[in-house]
């Protein structure tokens, strides 16, 4: 049986602005990223949001990015190796502690926005990015976007990782995502489980004129896309119907 990972990004509201619904997503998908703190969340949303993943037996992850709360980390900031690499370092322990109070495990870590963008294309950053996952914990999977520098650092340094691909996102011919500002969003759910069981089933996503191969280990929808929650039940029931078993990547 073909099996998969269902994600989302989440946590991300801040102070008397909320984002996105959590509760509902938290009931559907398998895996949650939880913002720490720099481009969104702070530490009631992340206490509050570790409690509901671990009531309802949802794996969950760090979701650093860049200190960026006004662009909400998807502005590109320049920034060095090291900076990466203390940036993730440190929202990760934070996020940690509060899995760790709540008397939970955490499974994974996935940059968020501009920092997995870049990630994907710079070695550089990839490369330090992974080092700090593993310092943090070698038993922390990192996910990235299938095919990019980040997952090949994490595999480099004998990281567990998880290939992700996107249902909500539109893909360009070289692998990357196309731009929110482009219309790179899928609102259509038909269209978006389509891509998905594709991705799964054939290896390809349709970027264009072109077949892009990918893999298919982990699938996210974005938090903060309009219908998130009923286009995570509808593409669970679907996956489920076809035969793919929908799980956390730390189940066995």
């Amino acid at each position: 049986m073909q099996r998969i990972d269902l994600n989302s990004d989440i946590g991300e509201s801040f102070g008397a602005w909320k984002l996105g619904n959590d509760d509902a997503l938290l009931r559907v998908i398998t895996s949650a990223n939880i913002a720490c703190g720099l481009h969104a969340g702070d530490p009631g949303v992340m206490r509050r949001t570790v409690d509901t993943a671990l009531a309802h037996g949802v794996a969950i992850g760090a979701h650093p990015g860049l200190p960026d709360l006004a662009g909400f980390g998807r502005r590109r900031i320049v920034i060095t190796p090291q900076d990466a690499y203390d940036l993730v370092v440190y929202q990760v322990g934070a996020l940690w502690a509060f899995v760790h109070a709540a008397g939970g495990r955490m499974q994974h870590v996935k940059p968020h926005g501009a920092l997995y963008n870049m990630a994907a294309e710079d070695a550089e950053l990839a490369d330090a990015i992974a080092r700090a996952v593993r310092d943090v914990s070698p038993e922390l999977i990192l996910y990235g976007l299938s095919g990019s520098e980040l997952t090949a650092a994490g595999k480099r340094i004998g990281l567990r990782t998880a290939s992700e691909v996107f249902a909500d996102r539109i893909y360009l011919p070289n692998g990357a995502l196309a731009p929110r500002s482009g219309g790179g969003i899928i609102h259509d759910p038909e269209q978006a489980t389509r891509q998905v069981l594709r991705m799964l089933r054939d290896g390809v996503v349709v970027a264009e004129d072109r077949h892009v191969p990918v893999m298919a280990e982990t699938v996210c929808i974005h938090g903060d896309t309009p219908g998130a929650a009923e286009l995570a039940r509808g593409l669970r029931e679907r996956l489920e119907r076809e035969q793919v078993r929908v799980c956390a990547l730390s189940i066995e």
